[in-house]
């Protein structure tokens, strides 16, 4: 499991082989509903129970504005700061020909047919600040270019190789509300 060292690792090894009651049990049964029930949104990729997450059936949501991010996780941070209430595009990584990931192996093509049917004014880019994020958004406003819509970038300030995961809510904030035109 990510984040779980050999050390945790073996303590809850022992923790379940020598447990009592059916805290185990109910602990594998969680996990097993979870992957069962959640699953990624039909439009925008985060976390749903039902066909569209909770993001993209508000209609209290401006919209207009569409914030485009790496993975459905960093989605989390960006809501933390109750910044941005507009809507949220998911790739599902980022262009990295090193480790094999090219513009098709993203969504991209469901990214473009959104802007084609939803008519966003402006399209927010926060993906990292690293090599690879930096190709992808590039990637990507060079496929947006001819389109009527302004095209911005969260505000820098995030470390360079970091993620959104890392960063704390108050850097996020004013990285959103500091963004850029590309």
């Amino acid at each position: 499991m990510p984040g779980v060292g050999p050390r945790s690792a073996e303590r809850i090894a022992l923790w379940m082989v020598q447990s009592r009651h059916d805290q185990p049990e109910q602990i594998a049964g969680a996990i097993s509903k979870t992957r069962a029930e959640v699953h990624p949104c039909k439009l925008c990729g985060f976390f749903a129970t039902d066909e569209l997450c909770d993001i993209c059936r508000d209609d209290s949501r401006s919209s207009d504005l569409l914030c485009v991010v790496e993975q459905p996780t960093d989605i989390l941070p960006l809501e933390k700061t109750s910044a941005f209430r507009g809507r949220y595009h998911a790739l599902g990584g980022r262009i990295s020909p090193l480790d094999h990931v090219a513009p098709e192996d993203l969504r991209i093509k469901e990214l473009l047919d959104r802007i084609e049917q939803e008519k966003f004014s402006e399209i927010i880019f926060a993906l990292a600040a690293d090599v690879e994020g930096e190709a992808t958004t590039n990637y990507l406003v060079e496929l947006l270019k001819g389109k009527p819509v302004k095209l911005t970038r969260i505000a820098h300030g995030l470390p360079a190789g970091g993620g959104l995961e890392s960063a704390d809510e108050l850097t996020l904030y004013q990285a959103l509300t500091g963004r850029t035109k590309l």
